[in-house]
């Protein structure tokens, strides 16, 4: 076995509880089993017959030895009579050889006494109806012929020995056999069976009675019973075992792997070499961070070149960013480059009810680590683990507080050139303990950003490698409609438009699978079901009409990509798509006051149309306002000054922000100042859209009947219908403005003007 191989077996452990329900349907069968075999192995013997028996017996002992005293024998007055008659027979019968015994017909209720020859007894060996071994069978001299307690048949007993009298029951041994109804059918063998008597009365005449029976009988009896713990109480012992069983089984299960009090050990999977195939490459459209952590990589194979020359690696490598853009892949990906074992875990993995519990994890972890060096350990979501201690009301002595203590002594405790990185991946790292992020622990800092559009070609070059493509797909154009879209949501992206090609019954995905799953992830399902009046129809056109005119009259928005009135999502009756020309990481105040535009041009057009209002105009009111709130509070734009009112609670290693949190730092007299800016913000921009809609109220009307008849135009359609139906200046006046002078000068003018020198 290679070395990989034995860290992997020796470091993946598997998880108990996965075969529960196997446990489980086990314990049942043994449960019903043991009921079979043990639940009905006692023949019932009723009270009055066995009192019949034992008289029976009494009477043919004093008829073979008439000498005896009748003291002896007990009294026996009150005893029923054996049917001479029956015993007649029954000699007769026996006599001639019969296999079957006679029975005196006395009724249904009342019991047949049969008296056998006395020198009849014979042993036997034979097995019981349900297959167990019988005891020995012998002929017995009396019977008795009682109605089955099972069936509309009749069984006969005899041979009473070993009787033991107990307060409540009486067990023994007696001969057994079956007979048929009305003394018809087969007369089976006798066998010897245990039988169980339940007492129904209990007294001390009664009781003494059974005695005068038992001691006239000649029957071997005694007070005494043999120790029938299991046969008696197996349904308990039983009961307990399952539970021991479950007990271990769920401290297994709390405890993770090893001994059922195996809480302390690390949760960490362990990869080997083996498993780890995915490589830099693998990593697409993050390249900037792939450089940051190839020094990593590099230490773990040339660990001596850092060493000679007194470096030092970083302890802990931070990967942030927004879900979905590959941190957790990227540090598979430096696993993978470097050969070494991966250990890898979540956060929430050390996070325990018990106190102590996560700090001895950790500590495991490490030491496991260590015993592998060199390798990786990868903590996903680590903010689970390390959230700031500052805002704790327990008083720091709660069970994650004292899981991230030992964290950060473990990771300040050992060799900086160990070979053991610590690799942490999260997406809120604002929450994160400031102990956590200074040198010496999470030394590097690595920003895994929402790719730019080479980096989304790149992702999707890597996932359209399974997926047959037109010729007509070129994976530039996809990645210029997908802005702000992560390596997540280009996967799902690919498989959405595999699927739509393969309920079309397509060879290969065209650009239009990729558009319409476009247009699928970013606005949601298409709703063509959902049928909509006239009036509402209609309503929605101008809408989404005076959206799209607004768009196209400012030069500084978005271009319109496309216009549609079919529903999609949830809520949502009609829409206008933008897509940005080109990555935009800053947003001007002709910018802002452009997009404002845009979002109130649709509660304008209906107000000009219909002299009303809907509630369709909801959500593009809420970001209106969230824009013109953000003009005044945080970017300075208003005429309160160059002043933010609000401290943002944001990522600082985030470009778009990693939280959504503002702390308010105005007076209550500043408050009111604020709120009538951005008031008069809004009815700005509302006058100014009013304008762009009254002049061009021919191309709203063009527009809105051609939505009505094909549902959805796009940028070119919508262009040819402003050439068409527009007459004067298109672009809004005074809104193209003079570029700068200064100018980004290319290489080839540089190379230029030195070669004139």
């Amino acid at each position: 076995m290679s070395d990989d191989k034995q860290r992997n077996s020796n470091g993946s452990e598997p998880r108990s509880g996965g075969n529960v329900w196997f446990v489980l349907i086990a314990i049942v069968s043994a449960v019903l089993l043991s009921a079979f075999l043990f639940g009905g192995s006692d023949m019932r013997l009723r009270y009055p017959d066995l009192m019949k028996l034992l008289a029976a017996m009494a009477e043919a002992r004093q008829a073979d030895n008439p000498l005896m005293p009748l003291n002896d024998q007990g009294n026996l007055e009150s005893s029923p009579k054996v049917d001479e008659a029956a015993t007649k027979v029954g000699d007769a019968a026996r006599a001639e050889g019969s296999t079957d015994a006679v029975e005196a017909e006395t009724g249904t209720e009342e019991t047949a006494v049969v008296a056998a020859k006395p020198d009849a007894e014979s042993a036997k060996t034979g097995s019981t109806e349900d297959g167990t071994a019988a005891k020995k069978i012998i002929d017995p001299k009396v019977t008795v012929i009682v109605p089955s307690t099972k069936n509309d048949g009749q069984v006969e007993f005899g041979g009473l020995e070993d009787v033991r009298v107990a307060d409540g029951e009486i067990t023994g041994t007696v001969a057994y056999r079956t007979r048929g109804i009305d003394n018809k059918g087969p007369v089976g063998p006798y066998r010897m069976v245990e039988f169980k008597t339940i007492r129904d009365t209990n007294n001390e005449a009664e009781h003494k009675r059974l005695v005068e029976y038992l001691n006239a009988s000649g029957v071997t009896w005694d007070n005494a019973r043999p120790s029938r713990l299991f046969r008696d109480h197996w349904p308990e012992l039983l009961m307990i075992g399952v539970l021991v069983i479950l007990g271990v089984i769920m401290l297994r299960r709390l405890g993770g792997v090893g001994s059922p009090m195996a809480f302390s050990r690390s949760r960490g999977k362990l990869y080997g070499q083996e498993e780890l195939a995915i490589k830099f490459d693998d990593a697409a459209g993050i390249s900037e961070a792939v450089q940051e952590v190839r020094e990593v990589v590099d230490f773990l194979k040339n660990s001596d070149k850092y060493k000679s020359l007194g470096g030092r690696i970083p302890k802990g490598v931070l990967l942030v960013g927004p879900p979905g853009t590959g941190k957790t892949l990227l540090a598979k990906a430096i696993a993978g480059e470097a050969g070494v074992p991966f250990f890898s875990l979540s956060g929430s993995d050390f996070v325990e009810m018990y106190v102590g519990v996560g700090a001895a994890r950790v500590r495991d972890m490490f030491q496991q680590a260590t015993n592998r060096a060199p390798c990786i350990i990868f903590i996903d979501e680590l903010d689970a683990l390390g959230k700031s201690r500052s805002g704790s009301t327990v008083g720091g002595h709660d069970e994650r507080e004292q899981t991230l203590n030992a964290l950060l002594v473990e990771m300040d405790g050992f060799d900086s050139n160990s070979g053991v990185i610590v690799v942490a991946a999260t997406n809120r790292p604002e929450t994160l303990d400031p102990a956590l992020l200074r040198p010496g622990r999470f030394d590097r800092h690595v920003l895994v950003d929402r790719p730019d559009i080479s980096g989304r070609e790149d992702i999707l070059r890597v996932h359209v490698k399974n997926v047959r493509l037109d010729e007509k797909v070129d994976l530039k154009d996809i990645a210029s409609i997908t802005p702000g879209f992560v390596g997540a949501d280009l996967a799902n992206l690919v498989n959405e438009a595999a699927l739509l090609a393969a309920r079309a019954e397509k060879r290969a995905v065209g650009i239009h699978e990729f558009n319409e799953a476009v247009e699928r992830v970013t606005a949601g399902l298409e709703k063509k079901n959902r049928v909509m009046n006239e009036d509402e129809k209609i309503r929605v056109a101008y809408h989404e009409a005076g959206h799209a005119l607004v768009a196209a009259a400012l030069p500084n928005a978005d271009p319109v990509h496309k216009v549609s009135i079919i529903p999609r999502g949830l809520a949502a009756l009609g829409y206008t798509m933008q897509r940005p020309e080109s990555e935009r990481y800053l947003m001007t105040k002709s910018e802002l006051e452009s997009n404002m535009k845009v979002l109130l041009a649709g509660t304008l057009t209906e107000e000009m149309i219909f002299q009303d209002i809907s509630t369709g105009a909801q959500n593009d009111l809420e970001r209106c306002t969230e824009v013109a709130r953000s003009i005044v509070m945080d970017y300075g734009m208003s005429r309160l000054g160059r002043i933010n009112f609000r401290r943002s609670s944001k990522s600082a290693f985030l470009a778009g922000g990693g939280g959504d949190g503002f702390q308010m730092s105005h007076s209550e007299e500043m408050a009111k100042l604020i709120d009538k800016e951005v008031a008069r913000i809004i009815e700005d921009e509302l006058t100014q859209t009013r304008e762009i809609l009254e002049q061009r109220r021919e191309v709203l009307e063009a527009v809105t009947q051609k939505l009505l008849e094909v549902e959805s135009i796009n940028n070119d359609e919508l262009t040819q219908l402003i050439k068409d139906n527009g007459s004067g200046p298109w672009l809004v006046p005074g809104t193209v403005k003079q570029k700068p002078r200064a100018q980004i000068k290319s290489d080839e003018d540089d190379s230029g003007l030195a070669v004139a020198d």
